[in-house]
């Protein structure tokens, strides 16, 4: 399925905008059945029991701020197209690969850098502020706990609002780089064949041979999102952290996450071992159902608002 944006130049040098069609605000949540009224009373119950609750959320919880997935079952990355996301062995070893990532990423970042919380990211804000939620763990990259005012956060993936350079470290932000980006191409253009997660769209190969992608400032080194792209790893660091504020919880509630990627999953079974109960909100099926004790498919910004933080 194709988005027709268009970059075009405005009057200023330097200076461009995105046309973005009203298909743009095409549901990315997969359908769900009506919900379960006695299973939300179960996990009413399981958060109110709850006294430091850890909260994993994923990519499921910012479909309805309108950013795909990869993985909804129709509506998803993998079910609408046969393109697949940039791997880090792929970004680091090929220069014409991150010239290709960095111009897909350019035409999107200002669509992506726009989104807004929705209901489910204000309402774990809000069960921080209660003293509910002990500690949120988001593989999502968009940074829209942190635009909702989450302050107990790990990002276990990143943002990509960071850019990191790969020479000396230097970490700036991404709205910095898009101007950078602006200066050194001032008479590109390119049309989308559509939008992807993460931040980017997609473009054909020809349409990006004469992107130009600028380096480090510090040290002319290369630039990268500070992500953690398919094929990398979490630091050990970052998993210590949550292995840590798991530790000193007492339930966990996955919301918006399938769990296929290990770098989750893993503390789903550390919580297991640890006897953590686990429920899990989420549309469809996930590696961890058999850890849980309750599972909810439902869509998590309409659960979660109605849920109380007792």
């Amino acid at each position: 399925m194709s988005l027709p944006w268009r970059v075009f130049r405005k009057a200023s040098p330097g200076l461009r905008s995105i046309s973005v069609s009203a298909n743009l605000l095409m549901n990315f949540v997969p359908s769900t059945s009506s919900i379960d009224a006695n299973l939300v009373d179960r996990l009413q119950h399981f958060v109110s029991q709850a006294s430091r609750l850890f909260v994993i959320s994923g990519a499921g919880l910012s479909t309805e701020s309108g950013i795909p997935d990869y993985r909804s079952e129709g509506v998803g990355l993998y079910a609408r197209t046969d393109r697949r996301p940039m791997q880090y062995k792929e970004f680091v070893g090929s220069a014409k690969s991150r010239q290709r990532y960095w111009a897909r990423n350019y035409v999107g970042w200002p669509q992506f850098s726009s989104h807004k919380p929705n209901a489910a990211h204000r309402t774990l804000r809000r069960w921080e502020e209660a003293g509910k939620l002990h500690w949120l763990v988001t593989q999502n990259v968009d940074s829209l706990h942190s635009k909702a005012g989450q302050r107990r956060l790990t990002e276990l993936h990143g943002c990509a609002h960071r850019v990191i350079c790969l020479g000396c470290g230097t970490v700036s932000l991404r709205e910095e780089l898009q101007r950078r980006f602006e200066a050194l191409n001032p008479e590109w253009r390119a049309q989308t064949l559509g939008v992807a997660p993460d931040g980017d769209v997609f473009l054909e190969d020809e349409q990006v041979l004469h992107f130009r992608v600028p380096s480090c400032t510090a040290c002319s080194g290369t630039l990268k999102p500070e992500v953690t792209f398919f094929g990398d790893n979490v630091s050990k660091a970052t998993v210590q952290l949550v292995h840590d504020r798991l530790a000193e919880s007492d339930a966990m509630l996955v919301t918006g996450s399938s769990l296929q990627v290990y770098s989750g999953y893993r503390f789903l079974l550390a919580a297991k071992e640890r006897c953590i109960p686990i429920a899990i909100l989420n549309i469809g099926p996930t590696r961890a159902d058999h850890l849980a004790e309750l599972k909810v498919s439902a869509r998590c910004g309409e659960v979660l608002s109605i849920l109380q933080p007792l």
